[in-house]
């Protein structure tokens, strides 16, 4: 899954092929942040990507309905791929434990890449660590079935985003930790020093051994408009360097 995000912030720079850049679908990743670091953003990009390299529906597992489609989210918002994102929105830990326990019952297609956003919303119903690993275990087991119906070579990703605290509680910590031991590569976006009307974040792609780490400058305009460019490497500010707009990139 690491390859996926890592394609999405990086097309601020050389072009990707979809035929040449579509490895398997890598560890589980966990993608960390404070309330509104654009983790929803992140996760929506990474369908639209997935769903254009031809492997697949993704699933777009959620609370509650999105309010309005992130801009600027890596590609254009491409109606074929639009299609290709099934959302569900179970509304309480019971009915996602019932969706991941039938999905093998689900008709269609396997998709490609299942991703749940609001994993801490889940958590919070009962915090008690049993139910967090149980549900850990059922998104592992949800991402293998769907792997196996894709066939030989073919791999289902999963990609949960869970929201972190300034101050976390032990129950916080324990969870994260937790979560860590099963969701190898990471990517954690904590906010930077943004210019007049944007919003900054700093994106650290951990891929879980598959390569060295990575950085992103990323930047939310007033208007929603993502901007991506590397980290810079040298001292100084970055939000003096180059940067250039996902948005209508191929």
């Amino acid at each position: 899954m690491a390859e996926t995000l890592k394609r999405v912030l990086s097309r601020g720079g050389a072009a990707w092929s979809r035929e040449e850049n579509t490895p398997a679908a890598g560890p589980p990743l966990l993608l960390l942040g404070a309330p509104g670091s654009g983790k929803t953003t992140m996760l929506f990009a990474a369908a639209l990507e997935a769903a254009g390299e031809g492997q697949g529906p993704v699933l777009f597992l959620t609370r509650r309905p999105l309010q309005s489609l992130p801009r600027g989210t890596g590609t254009a918002l491409d109606p074929m791929r639009l299609q290709k994102i099934r959302f569900q929105y179970p509304p309480s830990t019971r009915e996602l434990f019932w969706l991941l326990c039938s999905a093998h019952e689900a008709p269609g297609p396997a998709p490609s890449l299942l991703l749940l956003d609001g994993l801490e919303e889940y958590l919070a119903e009962d915090p008690e660590p049993q139910k967090a690993a149980y549900l850990t275990a059922l998104l592992l087991d949800t991402a293998a079935h769907f792997s196996h119906r894709l066939g030989l070579g073919r791999d289902c990703g999963l990609m949960v985003a869970l929201q972190t605290q300034e101050e976390a509680d032990s129950g916080d910590i324990l969870h994260l930790a937790l979560l860590q031991r099963y969701f190898p590569a990471q990517c954690w976006l904590q906010p930077d020093a943004p210019g007049p009307g944007e919003h900054g974040l700093r994106a650290c792609l951990e891929p879980g051994g598959l390569g060295p780490r990575t950085e992103w400058w990323v930047t939310f305009r007033s208007d929603g408009e993502m901007m991506i460019a590397p980290w810079p490497t040298q001292a100084g500010d970055p939000s003096s360097g180059k940067r250039s707009s996902s948005a209508g990139q191929p």
